[in-house]
């Protein structure tokens, strides 16, 4: 391969590294999926856990009031 060419197929190269970088616009409603590593799924699962405690804490728990009929079934 001549010089030229060799050029001409660097210049390809670098034109398609750059259109790959370039994330085009997603028309759909669902967002672009990524990547997600085990320590921010750590964080996210941590957080969710704190909130469904503190949903816990914040709702009232049912008393359960023993009638007659529910202390003769034990």
């Amino acid at each position: 391969m001549n010089r030229k060419q060799e050029m001409i197929k660097k210049l390809a190269k670098r034109a398609k590294a750059r259109a790959n970088k370039v994330v085009p616009s997603n028309p759909s409603s669902k967002p672009v999926e990524r990547y997600i590593s085990k320590a921010e799924r750590e964080k996210i699962a941590l957080a969710a856990d704190e909130q469904a405690a503190n949903n816990e804490v914040d709702a009232p728990a049912e008393a359960v009031v023993e009638t007659p009929e529910t202390a003769d079934k034990k």
